[in-house]
């Protein structure tokens, strides 16, 4: 069961990433974020109606509220540097969240072992390579590099939240629901604000009908990937769900690599390679 969910979870999240960073070279990154979590609010609302999710209200709704503060940040950061590229190497940056629940532990009194002590000392090189100087192949701008580990931050902070805002399925329908309604309120007035100061808010060519369904999709598959990883996490070890489910960068690549034909340097794989042997070995330590 927990593999199940968890390989899902991967499959979801590689998708959507590729959607999204693909998007964001078409329209204004924040336009896609609001848009594609529009859409997974407005079905997670019929879900919830549907299941009678409304009786699961209670205080752990508070941790789904500081998750959808949180998670139009860590969005807007990862497609911007998806966007930016190469896919390639952001994607496996990005699984570095898995860093916050050692953070967390760490916290609570927890020590590294050495198994993770070599998982930190190995993601961090991948970093340094992924985004080192390069001679040839495709390049990749510190801001990128800055942007994706924002991101990683962001989505390590929102899975542990989510994980704490319900316990039932129920629930965890009303807690995706209340975590999207609050990315799009955050990212709405993140909007308006960029527009007030002379930022677009549509390309050019007027708002994107004909993306609609990839919109769509983004944030549907975001938010199921969300949930698959709540109930992988819920239903058996985490640690083992979390192996699983950071696969989903290998998805992203293939994708990128499929339809847009990404070539890396050999530095820049060994260094992609690098952070997602560091976070394997950080989540399994």
């Amino acid at each position: 069961m927990t593999a199940f969910f968890a390989l899902a979870t991967s499959l979801l999240w590689g998708l959507a990433d590729f959607g999204g960073g693909l998007l964001t070279r078409r329209a204004p990154v924040l336009t896609v974020v609001v848009v594609s979590q529009a859409v997974a609010a407005a079905v997670l609302g019929v879900i919830v109606a549907a299941t009678g999710g409304w009786g699961e209200a209670g205080p752990r709704l508070w941790f789904a509220f500081a998750a959808g503060l949180v998670g139009p940040v860590a969005m807007i950061c990862f497609y911007k540097a998806l966007a930016q590229g190469p896919m390639g190497v952001v994607s496996p940056l990005a699984t570095l969240s898995v860093a916050v629940p050692v953070g967390v532990g760490l916290c609570l009194g927890e020590r590294p072992g050495l198994v993770q002590a070599a998982g930190i000392a190995v993601a961090v090189a991948g970093v340094v390579l992924a985004g080192g100087p390069q001679r040839r192949g495709t390049p990749v701008r510190r801001e990128t590099i800055l942007l994706t580990l924002v991101a990683a931050l962001g989505f390590g902070a929102v899975f542990a939240l989510i994980a704490e805002a319900s316990t039932t399925v129920t629930g965890l329908f009303l807690a995706l629901f209340v975590q999207r309604v609050t990315n799009v309120a955050v990212g709405g007035a993140a909007l308006y604000a960029s527009v007030r100061r002379g930022g677009a808010a549509l390309p050019p060519e007027g708002f994107p009908w004909a993306s609609l369904p990839a919109l769509a999709f983004v944030g549907l598959a975001d938010v199921a990937a969300n949930g698959t990883y709540a109930i992988a996490a819920q239903y058996g070890p985490v640690t083992v769900a979390a192996v699983l489910a950071s696969l989903y960068p290998v998805v992203t690549a293939l994708a990128a690599r499929g339809f847009l034909s990404e070539r890396l340097h050999r530095i820049q794989a060994a260094g992609a390679g690098l952070a997602l042997v560091g976070t394997l070995l950080l989540a399994t330590g």
